[in-house]
């Protein structure tokens, strides 16, 4: 996968069936391959170094955060990939892709932004949310 030359074998400890259809949000850790059909958000555990295969017969209408991500799918929504993506040919994402590493193939569609994020940038970003929050509540304390 991302920044290698030989194919990583991923474990897969999720696997949605092609003639699966999902409604809701799906939240895992470790491996998940998709060649069904998710109509919601799939999220990794935080901190996790989990990774997501989408076949060239997923589809996913919701956000991805996923730290690893094999597209080969479609996505019809936002994707975060703090580690990496790897975008295959068949490939399709209606969305904005946030990333720090990323490898596109030839034929691989993003119908929206491509947004480098340093590791700088997602640390600055959860301690700006952070710190908003405990902003939120010493000010709600200090009003009771």
């Amino acid at each position: 996968m991302i920044g290698s030359k030989k194919r990583k074998s991923m474990n897969v400890e999720t696997l949605i069936g092609q003639n699966t259809e999902i409604t809701g949000d799906v939240h895992f850790s470790g491996g998940l391959h998709i060649d069904g059909v998710i109509k919601g958000s799939v999220i990794a555990k935080e901190g996790s170094s989990s990774v997501l295969r989408l076949s060239e017969h997923g589809r996913i209408e919701g956000e991805v955060k996923v730290p690893t991500i094999n597209l080969n799918g479609t996505v019809n929504g936002d994707v975060y990939a703090s580690q990496g993506i790897e975008l295959a040919s068949k490939a399709r994402v209606n969305g904005n892709v946030y990333y720090q590493l990323i490898e596109m193939a030839m034929g691989a569609e993003v119908n929206g932004n491509l947004v480098h994020q340093s590791e700088v940038n997602q640390v600055v970003s959860k301690v700006s949310v952070s710190d908003k929050s405990a902003i939120s509540a010493n000010k709600l304390a200090s009003e009771s």
